[in-house]
């Protein structure tokens, strides 16, 4: 019977070996293996030997039984590698797999975030708006009617007369008014559209709008708000000052400079040599914007800001082409 079991397994392992699928390789195990078997039935004659021979044959037997087990297994394995290496071309399954590199959130992302979180914990909410947006909400609700010359500041993509691609996130906050009675405290992050394009403008880019309205809302809270977000966004010993400035949608109207953080104020080709660097533009809410959505100008007052978030990065980061955020330029991505 001992030489039964060596015939079997000659046999067997030969069989494996030459099988091509499978299917081959089931039924080996079924021929071999299963219940009406070769080493099954070995099994069950062995009542039929001597004391002695019964424990010599068992082992040998579920010896038998494991060995072919493990061969048809690792005969499996082989035909999937060879299946998958014939369907792709110079893939070598034997070869330690590449090692997948993790992504990482892009600059831009990266700074919008930090942006948010500023004002968020102030007390702001995300709100958000379409970017094909109508051109009451882009430019009417905020004080630029047809015939002002504010519209030309703003090199606008027009869909039709009345459609256009959003030029700032400001009509976000017309729209969250219309919702909402004051008070009221949101920003709006999101793309942006102009015909522009140069080493600091692309035809898309990102802002950041802010709202605040509320009774006794002033200038000095704008102030503070403000020099609160620069002082975490950049260094806490970054100086700030406010520029009177003209916008249609505030009055008052500041723009607001900081100092210089590549040469910190001594002058340099980045700040033109003025030691100062604009990052946003503020002012109070214009009367005008708040008759648009229905608020009492007499009870309410507000103040509203906007920042492009390239700007803020470039800055941050040191870079002076905007152009890099948008290159997919590996070797730029990976040093954020």
């Amino acid at each position: 019977m001992q030489e039964r079991l060596e015939e079997i397994r000659s046999q067997a392992l030969e069989a494996i070996k030459s099988a091509s699928s499978d299917k081959d390789l089931e039924n080996i195990k079924v021929r071999v293996l299963g219940r009406k078997g070769e080493v099954t039935l070995v099994l069950k004659a062995i009542g039929k030997l001597s004391a002695e021979e019964r424990p010599k044959v068992g082992l040998l037997a579920n010896r038998l039984k494991k060995d072919l087990e493990a061969a048809i297994n690792a005969r499996k394995k082989a035909l999937k590698d060879v299946h998958v290496s014939t369907f792709i071309p110079g893939l070598d399954p034997t070869l330690p797999g590449r090692q997948r590199r993790l992504g990482r959130l892009h600059p831009i992302t990266q700074v919008m975030n930090q942006i948010c979180a500023v004002f968020e914990r102030m007390g702001f909410i995300v709100v958000q708006g379409p970017e094909v947006e109508l051109d009451f909400y882009n430019f009417e609700a905020l004080n630029i009617p047809p015939d002002h010359p504010a519209r030309d500041m703003q090199d606008t993509f027009y869909i039709d007369d009345k459609v256009l691609l959003r030029t700032h996130t400001s009509p976000i906050q017309i729209r969250a008014m219309e919702r909402q009675q004051p008070p009221i405290r949101v920003i709006a992050p999101g793309k942006v559209y102009r015909c522009d394009s140069d080493i600091t403008h692309t035809p898309m880019f990102h802002q950041v709008e802010g709202l605040m309205v509320d009774r006794d809302v002033s200038f000095a809270g704008l102030k503070g708000v403000l020099t609160a977000f620069v002082q975490q966004i950049f260094d806490s010993n970054t100086l700030v000052r406010f520029r009177p400035s003209f916008f249609p949608f505030t009055e008052p109207s500041a723009e607001i400079d900081i100092q210089c953080v590549i040469c910190k104020g001594k002058g340099c080709r980045i700040c033109s040599q003025t030691g100062w660097l604009e990052v946003l533009g503020a002012g109070m809410v214009h009367p005008e914007v708040f008759r648009h959505v229905g608020y009492d100008t007499e009870e309410f007052s507000g103040f509203a800001f906007g920042l492009g978030v390239e700007r803020i990065a470039m800055l941050k980061f040191g870079i002076d082409d905007i152009r890099l955020f948008y290159d997919n330029d590996l070797r730029f991505l990976h040093q954020f």
